[in-house]
């Protein structure tokens, strides 16, 4: 062989194991520590066992039980477009033995929502006692799987699973958002999208504040003037807008197919501006107000002593009711400073024998604990102070835990924050993680708490994008709060979880807010970090 030949070999050999070695460490890690995924709501037990699945043109997606095909087909709706693949869907009474993803009912889970994933080399099996425990299981498998699946676009990813064993359930049976349409009016697809963003980390419940002085947003059919005139308008009178009882039936069917149920508010006796302007009959007076454009609070009441006043409840409660599935209607009863504190309570104790002869439960603002409660009425806990509350607790009401100084996401992070109140006070990512409900209230345990749930007032919020802002990513703290026992939740361990999450976040193309006191890292970082430890 001649020398320049041997030389030019050489070079030749040198540079391609320099390729090859380059190439590998940009290549995306092969995910075999499922201890090391990075998921929320945290993962309550994990016990990895080393190996990966991989998901390929191969793979079929299979259910055992007919409850179980909404669920699958929802799985093949996420992957088929990213992969290429055609994952057929079908039902199978066993699990198949290789190259499955396969969804199954048992009755050795014991809660409703809780599941157990378990991954081979073979391939994945989902099993839990109810739909729901699978459903959740599946956003499991979602957070396990490339960030880039969630553009909804063709990727060159390679769809490997971590093998081992996930046993999961939540802490508590409502994990919430409330959303305000009433200050600022948003439309059934941004509806929507929120719906898909809070399932993604297992939320089961959408608040709808739908009914405010500035605002009426839910069609009413034997009172058509409340979205005519009442629905018109909103907050510096911008265009209003509201939903035709078919859209709101759309939503909730949207968001059960998501396992969220639908909370609709209509506030009472307070915040009903837009009501007294539609229906002169309303007001002790006779005479409708304007409509109302501004921010302040507190100065309108529905008439107490008009019989008027109950038939309209019942008619409005009742045809509500009659389009919402869920257990709950929220009738409000916050910063009724207009209305005496004998006719408040006579008003509330009314409202909730009329939501209860319609076969709802209600919950009220935590002002409702000054009434008479009857047994199955939820009090919600917004207040800087926490005595209203506690009233409630001593009554042997449930607790649904939303105190403003942690959870109300219309406040800034910052004094710098482009969108946002600050009433309350400033709320970091942190803040909104690092508290435990058990022990926020002396007077409220574990025992008396509902839930979690973290609204969003909409005085300074207009756009979908301003909505993502002030939600992302405390919400996603919020949802670990309701779901992971407090024993497990540390705010250091949680930041990093947090910051892994950055492609995921990106790639819905959320407008989050980039706190500097959470290590944001892509996942390309993170490789590269991985590689030189």
């Amino acid at each position: 062989m001649k020398p320049y030949l041997s030389l030019s070999y050489f070079f030749v050999i040198c540079f391609g194991l320099t390729c090859l070695t380059s190439c590998q460490t940009k290549r995306p890690a092969i995910p075999k520590d499922l201890a090391k995924q990075q998921v929320i709501p945290k993962l309550v037990s994990v016990i990895p066992t080393g190996s990966s699945y991989e998901i390929n043109n191969n793979t079929s997606i299979q259910y055992q039980s007919e409850k179980l095909q909404p669920v699958a087909d929802y799985l093949a709706k996420m992957l088929r477009p990213v992969t290429g693949f055609e994952l057929p869907v079908k039902m199978k009474d066993s699990k198949p033995s290789s190259n499955y993803i396969y969804l199954t009912l048992t009755d050795s889970i014991s809660t409703d929502e809780g599941y157990k994933l378990e991954t081979k080399e073979s391939g994945v099996e989902i099993k839990a006692s109810k739909p729901v425990g699978v459903f959740y299981g599946v956003q499991t498998l979602r957070q396990l799987l490339p960030a880039s699946i969630e553009t909804g676009a063709k990727i060159t990813d390679t769809l490997l699973v971590a093998t081992g064993v996930i046993k999961d359930n939540p802490t508590y049976g409502y994990r919430g958002a409330m959303l305000d349409v009433s200050r600022h009016f948003f439309g059934v697809e941004d509806v929507k999208r929120y719906i898909d963003l809070l399932s993604i980390y297992k939320m089961n419940r959408l608040h709808l504040h739908l009914t405010d002085d500035q605002g009426w947003r839910i069609e009413i059919k034997s009172w058509p003037k409340l979205t005519e005139i009442g629905g018109s308008t909103s907050i510096d009178s911008t265009k209003g807008g509201f939903y035709t009882q078919e859209q709101y039936k759309d939503i909730v069917k949207y968001a059960q197919k998501r396992f969220i149920t639908i909370v609709p508010e209509i506030d009472l006796p307070g915040h009903t501006n837009a009501a007294l302007a539609s229906y002169p009959e309303l007001n002790c007076d006779g005479v409708a107000p304007k409509l109302y454009h501004g921010t302040k609070v507190g100065f309108s009441s529905l008439c107490i002593d008009k019989e008027i006043t109950y038939k309209f409840i019942d008619d409005v409660i009742g045809e509500l009711a009659a389009i919402t599935p869920g257990e709950y209607i929220h009738i409000g009863g916050d910063e009724s400073h207009a209305t005496s504190p004998e006719d408040y309570v006579y008003f509330i104790d009314k409202a909730q024998e009329i939501v209860n002869k319609h076969g709802k439960k209600v919950i009220g603002w935590d002002e409702v604990a000054h009434a008479k409660l009857l047994p199955n009425t939820i009090v919600q806990f917004w207040s800087r102070k926490g005595e209203n509350a506690v009233e409630g607790v001593e009554k042997g009401a449930k607790i649904l835990m939303s105190p403003a100084p942690k959870l109300y996401f219309d406040m800034k992070y910052d004094s710098i924050t482009r969108v946002g109140q600050n009433w309350a006070g400033y709320i970091k990512v942190e803040d909104a993680y690092s508290w435990d409900l058990e022990t926020y209230q002396e007077g409220i345990a574990k025992e008396n708490i509902l839930g979690i749930e973290a609204p969003l007032w909409t005085e300074y919020v207009q756009t979908m994008d301003d909505i993502e802002h002030l939600v992302f990513p405390r919400i996603m703290g919020v949802a670990e709060m309701g779901w992971t026992p407090a024993s497990q939740r540390n705010w250091d361990e949680y930041k990093v979880r947090l910051g892994n999450h950055k492609d995921r976040l990106d790639a819905l193309d959320i407008d989050y807010y980039a706190s500097t006191f959470v290590p944001w890292r892509s996942k390309t970082n993170q490789e590269t970090s991985n590689t030189k430890e």
